[in-house]
């Protein structure tokens, strides 16, 4: 029988914080991990995505901390005591919220600091004292470097999404940042997944850690119905749209492989009439939290994103997930559909297979541990694929023009003109005058040219008549 918050004897300022959201049944990651942590003791959690691992840790850590809560306005009295380090943004940003939430009816402050924003603010926030700072691993180096952020107090470490980080290359970024921090402190590591070489370089940084696995590594969600359909890459809008229509759903996410291929999606499906967004790493980050908050909001139906969204961003009630590209990393395919069916809530998974997506099948069988069948996409007449000059496919190869297109009628085909036989062209010709034909004679009565009469004049001393004399010049000095 799970247990329930009431029973956990939080602080009166965390059990109301609790009970205003709702949070009434633990979920059986918060049931095994709260208690340990409670009890000061290093823990590595695995357990499905959305099965609420934020609570797990901010709750307890919030519990032990409340013996430093003070209502004083020095900075001095806040120093950061717990330090979350996340993957991402998106993901830093929504952890910050939830922390937020529990401790507001205490004095503890807490703050985040994430790349692609200006350092300016996030200072400013830091030197006004804060408990539990929330962070991505390159900005805080930033904060740490500028002497914003000083961590020789803090108390308990939290890596979240621990496998990612180490995936993506933030190990020695991770190293540099506990190499701030004193010996003596309590690591937690939460993940989804845990492969053996990142069990390995957890193990150095965890003391006698309390392992705590509530499903399967590398299972799925059994509340996400899943699908995989063979459909070619020409045919996958198509698709889309036909499963969309079939459910008849408001939202999705829509995953893809590329920046540039999630951006060409998302301007082709906006003009096929469906409100969408687009969310990738080459976004800034004021934009990605736009595209975010449209999306929670209901202000766009479909958030086209690549992986960047595929780790735990916490979005209430999205009905379903499609993986327009099968994903290159089998693990990204857990964390993908892991964006539906949270908190116990049923989902969709339909996953788009090419012909040549057959092997990263393959490997996500190997990974997930569950024969995948790969099911052919029947069209319909009323789900038509529509290209990019407004013309339609009816799935046979055969284009044909829309009913209601707004594009110009086609021009009409005209018959082929006969062949003529190649004249080249010859210029015509032109009469010449015979005067202009004949040689030069010179005229019997024309005078000499003045050249040849100069010269023949008489010769002066023996030089020629051609010949210029030469100026006298007087001489500065006389010879001796």
């Amino acid at each position: 029988m799970t247990s329930s918050f009431s029973n956990l004897s939080l602080a009166e300022p965390l059990a109301r914080a609790v009970a205003e959201m709702g949070y009434e049944t633990m979920t059986p990651i918060q049931e095994q991990a709260i208690p340990v942590v409670l009890q000061g003791r290093d823990v590595m959690g695995a357990a499905q995505t959305g099965t609420g691992k934020t609570a797990a840790f901010a709750l307890p850590l919030l519990q032990r901390m409340m013996k430093h809560e003070n209502a004083s306005t020095s900075p001095a009295r806040h120093p950061v005591r717990a330090l979350v380090l996340l993957p991402t943004r998106e993901l830093a940003v929504q952890v910050a919220e939830q922390v937020k939430l529990y401790s507001k009816y205490t004095n503890l402050n807490s703050a985040v600091v994430f790349g692609g924003m200006d350092m300016k603010p996030q200072t400013l926030e830091l030197k006004k004292g804060v408990e539990v700072l929330v962070a991505t691993p390159g900005r805080l180096l930033d904060h740490i470097e500028a002497k914003n952020a000083v961590l020789n107090q803090v108390e308990y470490v939290v890596l979240d999404e621990a496998d990612r980080m180490l995936d993506i290359g933030f190990l020695p970024d991770l190293q540099r940042i506990l190499s701030y921090l004193p010996k003596q402190r309590i690591t937690l590591l939460f993940s989804a997944t845990f492969s053996p070489e990142i069990k390995r370089l957890a193990a150095s940084f965890l003391q006698d850690p309390v392992t705590i696995e509530v499903a399967r590594s590398n299972a799925t969600a059994n509340t996400v119905e899943q699908h995989f359909y063979s459909v070619g890459a020409d045919d996958k809008r198509r698709a889309l749209h036909q499963v969309l229509k079939a459910r008849g759903m408001k939202q999705a996410f829509v995953f893809v492989n590329s920046k540039l291929g999630c951006a060409r999606l998302a301007r082709s499906l906006e003009r096929e009439g469906l409100k969408t967004t687009a969310l990738h790493g080459d976004k800034s980050q004021d934009e990605r939290l736009k595209a975010l908050e449209a999306f929670k909001s209901g202000e766009v139906d479909l958030l086209v994103c690549t992986d960047v969204a595929a780790r735990g961003l916490d979005i209430k009630d999205v009905p379903a997930v499609f993986n327009f590209d099968v994903p290159f990393n089998a693990e990204d395919y857990v964390h993908r559909i892991g964006r539906t069916g949270r908190a116990g809530a049923s989902g969709l998974a339909v996953s788009f297979v090419a012909a040549s997506d057959q092997r990263l099948v393959a490997d996500i069988e190997k990974l997930i541990k569950t024969k995948i069948e790969i099911e052919p996409m029947e069209f319909e007449e009323d789900t038509p694929r529509i290209s990019e000059q407004g013309r339609i496919n009816d799935g046979r190869r055969m284009y044909r023009e829309t009913p209601d297109s707004s594009a110009p009628a086609p021009r009409e085909r005209r018959e082929p003109r006969e062949r003529r036989e190649y004249t080249p062209h010859r210029p015509p010709q032109v009469s010449r005058d015979p005067f202009f034909d004949r040689p030069y004679e010179p005229s019997a009565a024309a005078a000499p040219p003045a050249w040849e009469a100069a010269a023949s004049g008489p010769a002066r001393n023996g030089i020629s008549a051609n010949i210029k004399p030469r100026k006298k010049i007087a001489a500065l000095f006389k010879a001796s």
